[in-house]
């Protein structure tokens, strides 16, 4: 597989606490010249940033972000804010204390309200494998299908870890084709990335590799 295709895969990602204008700004120039399937980018310049990229290029936003304790109605202005923006993709972070207490109709439900609040916008949903049992993540599976999500997200890249194959593999065989899979975090070589598409993501988020280059 070469660097181009791989390419196709990623998400093209800057979601630090001080990024500035000009470093989106060339977050996007880099998308563009690389061909990447999206920019991921913080809320507050998706506005912007959809007005610089005229529809060149998928914009990607995060949702409940990166904790995922927010309340569903809080969740769901930020989706409705996020495209009335311009967002085309928005990932959200799933409630961990719901799935900590076994409320998995909670999350669903949220979900739902969320993936209505997107539309026809693509949703995808991170539940941080790296706080999860084996369990959890088999139960989260069931949830994201049952909720009409488009993908499932491994990470947000601020926990204690990122994406591992095992759980890329977990997914896959878990889900139908339908819904899609994207690893995020610690993805830092073209190689580790061809190894998770291969092992069934659809998406790559991280902004390492066109650092590589």
């Amino acid at each position: 597989m070469d660097k181009k295709e791989i390419l196709r895969h990623v998400d093209h990602t800057i979601l630090t606490q001080t990024c500035t204008w000009e470093q989106v700004q060339k977050i996007c120039d880099e998308g563009l010249r690389f061909c990447t399937a999206s920019v991921c980018i913080p809320p507050s310049y998706v506005r912007r940033a959809s007005s610089y990229l005229q529809g060149r290029l998928p914009v990607c936003t995060v949702i409940g972000f990166p904790n995922g304790y927010q309340t569903a109605a809080a969740k769901v202005f930020e989706v409705k804010d996020a495209v009335a923006n311009g967002a085309d993709e928005v990932d959200m972070v799933v409630n961990l204390g719901d799935v900590k207490d076994g409320n998995f109709a909670a999350v669903e439900c949220e979900i739902r309200d969320l993936k209505r609040a997107a539309g026809d916008k693509i949703l995808k949903v991170i539940i941080e494998t790296c706080f999860l049992t084996q369990e959890e993540k088999i139960e989260l599976c069931r949830v994201v299908e049952a909720s009409g999500a488009d993908f499932i997200k491994t990470s947000t890249g601020f926990g204690s870890a990122g994406a591992v194959l095992e759980d890329i593999q977990l997914f896959r065989e878990k889900l139908p084709a339908r819904v899609k899979i994207k690893a995020a975090g610690g993805i830092r070589s073209f190689e580790a990335a061809e190894e998770f598409i291969k092992a069934g993501a659809d998406r790559l988020g991280t902004s390492s590799l066109i650092k590589l280059l």
